[in-house]
């Protein structure tokens, strides 16, 4: 007995595989488009790397442009009015006040006579008025023993020398070897304190000398 074949058996059969076959089919055309996009993304994304890069490296190598020099502005001073430079010119100065100028001082006739020659060995000695007696009496009635030199026991000869001059004044009184402060002034003061004395004569005319003196100072 012979078993016969249907067609719709058949066409099942045929049917399971053939849907398989279309399902891989369209599944690779599926991942082949999608290989083939990101490909193209790929390209197209690394040439843009590639022309951001050549750009910043090609800004960063350009020189920068040298800015144009500032020009400095000149301010002109505009010049002065006509008017205020003919005032200047016409001002004038006042005179300046001219300062008299004093007349010579006079030397007086003392700074001449201590300026000429001293003597101090003349023909004929200067000598006090009265003689040596009476300038050994003057000197013993103003003499003033100083409070001090008394207490301190102070006592001494004081030697003493002055100039007489032309006219018997006495001048140039010094101590050449004093005993004491209060004692020498007390000397000094004695002699300054004397009349004017007879002058020394040189060839008949009167000359400056000089001369010495003692004073004794002594507590009785």
């Amino acid at each position: 007995m012979e078993l016969k074949k249907s067609k719709e058996a058949d066409n099942e059969r045929i049917k399971g595989p053939a849907m398989m076959i279309g399902l891989l089919f369209i599944g690779s055309l599926v991942l082949a488009s999608f290989s083939y996009t990101t490909a193209i993304d790929r390209k197209t994304s690394d040439k843009l790397v590639e022309n951001l890069s050549e750009d910043s490296f090609e800004q960063t190598q350009e020189e920068p442009e040298e800015e144009p020099p500032q020009e400095e502005t000149a301010v002109e001073v505009p010049p002065p009015p006509a008017e205020e430079i003919l005032e200047e010119e016409n001002k004038e100065e006042p005179p300046k006040k001219i300062v008299p100028v004093p007349p010579p001082v006079k030397i007086a006739t003392e700074q001449t006579k201590i300026s000429e020659e001293i003597i101090e060995f003349p023909d004929v000695e200067a000598s006090f008025p009265g003689g040596a007696a009476a300038l050994k009496q003057y000197i013993r009635d103003n003499v003033v023993y100083p409070e001090m030199a008394m207490e301190m026991n102070e006592q001494g000869k004081v030697y003493l020398s002055f100039v007489v001059e032309k006219d018997g004044k006495i001048t140039n009184i010094k101590v050449e070897r004093g005993v004491s402060s209060d004692l020498d002034k007390e000397a000094k003061r004695v002699v300054r304190s004397m009349p004017k004395w007879i002058p020394g004569e040189t060839k008949g005319k009167s000359v400056r000398t000089k001369c010495s003196l003692p004073i004794v100072f002594v507590i009785q």
